[in-house]
């Protein structure tokens, strides 16, 4: 898989640790861009140190329950790798970034550097970093009728060209990471064990909140 001037294709192309960012809501998928606004001083030493180094940071969501402030929460086991793709300096001390999704990885065991920022050993899912990863098998006209109906409950309008170019694994990704799911379902979607039962948890979680806004989610899905 190429990430910005990257190639990743094999377990030697990761790093064995990463600096954690734990942020309860965001979500990155392979292939994604996630935009961050970095003003916290251990994250901005934490992506400092990232762009000295191979640029890969993980974003985690704290574990289901975790106090959102809290210093060290307990992490999901699960996150995903991101490669920062984009970097400036907005001159009031903020880093603005974005992240370009690598692969999920597993958390392991916690390493203490001296860093203010957390630091995991990682075991990818090498899986993501394939091109054959069950594109054929999303159930395309079933995701793209649900994405309509819900935009069409509230209003909102969709790039139909672009979404028409789009394949499937990016399609599904960027719907999923665009959601406006809470922490539980978003990491339901990071943790799907393939591209087709993401596409389906979705599908189901978007009917869910459909049924429980607008009523009766068959009417509305017509």
């Amino acid at each position: 898989m190429h990430v910005g001037n990257a190639r990743y294709v094999k377990r030697e192309d990761l790093p064995q640790t990463v600096p954690v960012f734990p942020l309860t809501g965001a979500l990155l998928l392979p292939g994604g861009q996630l935009p961050l606004n970095i003003f916290e001083p251990r994250y901005l030493a934490m992506f400092d140190a990232a762009m000295a180094g191979d640029r890969l940071v993980a974003m985690v969501q704290p574990a289901m329950g975790e106090a959102p402030d809290s210093l060290r929460p307990a992490l999901s086991t699960v996150g995903c790798l991101g490669r920062i793709t984009s970097f400036a300096e907005t001159g009031d001390g903020r880093y603005i970034v974005s992240l370009a999704g690598v692969c999920r990885v597993r958390l392991a065991e916690e390493v203490g550097e001296g860093h203010p920022f957390r630091t995991f050993q990682i075991m990818p899912f090498m899986s993501d970093l394939s091109e054959e990863d069950g594109e054929a098998a999303v159930n395309r006209e079933e995701l793209l009728r649900v994405f309509r109906a819900y935009l069409d409950a509230n209003q909102l309008e969709a790039d139909w060209d672009s979404v028409e170019r789009a394949g499937n694994r990016m399609l599904v990704n960027s719907l999923s990471m665009m959601s406006p799911f809470g922490a539980p379902e978003k990491q339901a979607l990071l943790e799907a064990p393939d591209l087709k039962t993401r596409a389906e948890t979705l599908v189901a979680i978007t009917e869910i909140l459909l049924a429980r806004d607008f009523g009766d989610s068959d009417t509305v899905l017509q």
